[in-house]
């Protein structure tokens, strides 16, 4: 008796961990899909800057010559600042040592957990330096995904 009820918590726990770990690769997946968003969209936003930027300088000159060297610099500055490259190549990065350890079959709870703290971090970050509606959206959508990952993991071992 003892023997089939460790048997049957043994297949229970199996299908549940199974089940678990489709919910996190969809979520995960989700994640992926808003963070590539993000990384397409983010070029676009010094463009949409510098057209804005001297379209109101434009508007306030009233026809003034521009000095367009010194234009393209407060744009490069710009740019510089927002720039998202390195958050968006670490937080591939983390998705990838994520899907690593769910694939793995070593104990990986608390490291799940770290990288998802780690993933808050990148997307904070990211969040911070972008002023871009779009961007400021798929941010807010991959904090929820987060949280809802850091939830469910809270359940593995």
């Amino acid at each position: 008796v003892l023997d089939e009820a460790i048997r049957t918590l043994t297949a229970m726990r199996e299908k549940e961990g199974e089940i678990l770990g489709h919910d996190l690769a969809a979520r995960l997946d989700a994640i992926s899909c808003c963070l590539e968003g993000i990384a397409r969209r983010a070029p676009h936003v010094v463009l949409d800057y510098q057209k804005r930027l001297t379209d109101r300088i434009r508007e306030l000159t009233e026809g003034v010559a521009i000095d367009e060297t010194r234009l393209l610099q407060e744009v490069a500055i710009m740019a510089e600042r927002s720039d998202i490259t390195e958050e968006v190549v670490r937080f591939r990065s983390h998705i990838g040592q994520f899907k690593d350890l769910l694939a793995g079959v070593d104990a990986a709870g608390r490291k799940l957990d770290f990288l998802i703290q780690e993933m808050g971090r990148e997307i904070n970050t990211i969040g911070s330096k972008s002023g871009d509606a779009e961007i400021s959206r798929s941010v807010i959508e991959i904090k929820s995904e987060l949280a809802k990952l850091r939830e469910q993991v809270q359940n593995i071992e």
